[in-house]
């Protein structure tokens, strides 16, 4: 009888289970801000833009300190560093619901937002630490579903919340989470062979050596470069483009509610698509996964294209789930085994490739949503989802074939 993950890993679903929270606190607080902007600058008298910059702030140090975290990593270890993150999270947490001032609201977001980004990098290593590479998709699955999940739980909570108790509920809840999650951490072991304690020294050269050598590495590695553009087309393609579809409805005249709603589709589509990634990994090959994403990806795009409306809208964003579920996925898999030596400081600069993906493709769609012109900017992202497929896929049967 073949070996499952759980046989592998002394015990396995509890450390699982103790990541997947660790993803799904650090996706709740990065999804649940966008549904407070509104209420934030009514209860400051401030306009729309400028509560934005408590959005703004948290995203742009969000992506910035992911290789800030991955070599730390890398240097003291995975646990220490998610309960060190944890920390900072629930002090900008507490300071988000006591500030005064939008400027100060805007700084405690920034500080929130640069402590969560430890957590999904630190679980992702956790589980190329601690799993097979034959069987690490199938928690890396897990994880993703976690996130999608805290995805939906913060976009329909939030608001949901902000109505019932005020936006300063919000901030408050997820310190909270912050809070019982560094405690539940103290049952979750470090990695064998993870970093804490590796050799360099503990001064500025042992330092400065702790943070080029992995750089080095990674960017050495033209594999590595390889995932790293892969990663970053992905961003835009997938979560720029994503931020558009419920604003395309409402340009045809849908309320809010059912424009949320129906592009919440893509929530639904990675929690369930993930569930049948875990099934198939081992059956199949990672270039069969990335290239059935791919094609999640292609076909996503077609059904706005069609027409917009809430069931093409909803498709779509099912279609964008699967799309992360298998090829997200892959690529994050090949993300911790491409440079094993600097596996820390290669997702932490996967992830910032990501989320520096997603922000440009949010910025190169904007004059098009601005001017109602939603065609063209899915037009846009059905085009670029064709290459991006084809390379996933062949690129990794290729990865798949290199000699040892």
């Amino acid at each position: 009888m073949s070996a499952t993950p759980d046989d592998v890993v002394p015990d396995g679903p509890r450390r699982l289970r103790l990541l997947q929270l660790a993803s799904l606190v650090s996706t709740c607080d990065r999804f649940a801000i966008a549904p407070l902007l509104v209420p934030i600058a009514a209860s400051f008298s401030a306009p729309l833009a400028a509560a934005a910059g408590a959005a703004g702030g948290y995203f742009l140090a969000y992506g910035l300190m992911q290789v800030v975290w991955g070599v730390l990593s890398d240097r003291i270890g995975r646990v220490r560093v998610m309960r060190t993150a944890l920390v900072g999270a629930v002090l900008g947490g507490v300071a988000s619901v006591l500030a005064p001032t939008l400027g100060v609201l805007v700084a405690a977001r920034v500080v929130t937002g640069a402590c969560t980004a430890a957590l999904i990098p630190a679980a992702l290593v956790y589980v190329g630490d601690t799993w097979p590479a034959a069987m690490r998709q199938r928690p890396l699955s897990d994880l993703l579903a976690a996130t999608a999940l805290g995805t939906a739980v913060a976009t329909a909570g939030a608001g949901l919340l902000a109505d019932l108790a005020g936006w300063r509920a919000v901030p408050a809840a997820t310190a909270a989470a912050a809070a019982l999650l560094f405690l539940a951490l103290r049952a979750l072991p470090e990695p064998a062979g993870a970093a804490a304690g590796r050799p360099g020294g503990s001064g500025p050269a042992g330092w400065r050596a702790a943070v080029l050598r992995p750089l080095g590495a990674v960017a050495g590695n033209g594999w590595a470069r390889l995932v790293l553009l892969l990663a970053f087309v992905e961003g835009a393609v997938v979560l720029g483009v994503l931020t558009y579809l419920a604003p395309s409805l409402q340009a045809g005249g849908s309320s809010a509610a059912l424009a949320g709603l129906a592009a919440g589709g893509y929530g639904v589509g990675a929690v369930l698509f993930s569930r049948v990634v875990r099934r198939l990994v081992g059956r199949l090959g990672p270039a069969v996964l990335a290239g059935t994403g791919g094609g999640f990806l292609v076909v996503a795009w077609v059904f706005p294209l069609l027409t917009v409306h809430p069931a093409t809208v909803a498709a779509a964003g099912l279609c964008l789930g699967g799309a992360w579920a298998f090829l997200h996925s892959t690529l994050q898999t090949w993300a911790t085994e491409v440079v094993p030596q600097a596996r820390a400081t290669a997702v932490a600069l996967f992830a910032t490739l990501l989320f520096l993906g997603s922000s440009a493709g949010t910025a190169l769609g904007a004059p098009l949503a601005d001017a109602g012109r939603f065609a063209p900017l899915f037009a846009a992202a059905l085009v670029a989802s064709v290459p991006l497929a084809v390379a996933a896929a062949w690129t990794r049967a290729r990865y798949a074939r290199r000699p040892a």
